[in-house]
């Protein structure tokens, strides 16, 4: 014999936690957000800027530079077309949400909004000024690089590459942005139905 305190029907557990998934991108997009400021702030009160200071040998290093160009340092002088491209990147993140509903996308955009919103703030707020700011750049890593020219980096840097990399997963998968499977074709179905007829009917 039931409970009566139970309720009849229970909700499906499925739609209640996709519903939940635009929470997980603001989520992850805030905390990407504020590692990324917070930790920018530390470095131009605490670092020289152009001066290495080693953490973990030639693994991990501290370089602070301030970057007018993309990310890794690439493409300088251009930081008013950078600025242009983060904000409508930003648009279309939000304006996705409503149809977001699978938890990898929402980790995807949530990783790429967060590192975009990071150095956009910069580009809006730092030095020269709005909307040229430089982007602060303090992650020195040479062994990555392989013989090619050093580049400095931040958390926003990171975030942005990891999403990139999660969404050329999720795309290899075929995973969904609205979290429903992906279509079958029937094209082989109904060939097999057609050969089965013959040409002039069921055989």
């Amino acid at each position: 014999m039931s409970d009566a305190s139970e309720p009849l029907v229970k909700p499906p557990a499925g739609p209640q936690r996709r519903a939940l998934v635009p929470l997980l991108l603001l989520g992850v997009a805030a905390a990407v957000f504020a590692a990324d400021q917070l930790v920018k702030n530390w470095v131009v009160d605490h670092l020289v800027e152009g001066q290495t200071v080693p953490v973990w040998g030639e693994i991990l290093r501290w370089h602070f530079v301030r970057n007018p160009g993309a990310a890794f340092s690439f493409a300088t002088g251009s930081t008013w077309i950078f600025t242009i491209l983060a904000a409508i990147v930003v648009i279309v993140i939000l304006w996705q949400i409503r149809r977001l509903r699978s938890v990898p996308w929402g980790l995807f955009l949530g990783l790429l909004l967060g590192g975009v919103l990071g150095n956009l703030t910069d580009r809006l707020t730092r030095e020269p000024g709005f909307p040229q700011g430089h982007v602060i750049d303090f992650i020195s890593t040479p062994w990555m690089w392989l013989g090619f020219p050093e580049a400095i980096y931040n958390i926003a840097d990171i975030a942005i590459v990891s999403g990139m990399l999660l969404f050329v997963v999720i795309s290899l998968l075929g995973v969904r942005i609205d979290g429903r499977p992906r279509e079958r074709s029937t094209e082989p179905e109904a060939a097999e139905s057609t050969s089965a007829e013959g040409p002039h009917g069921t055989a």
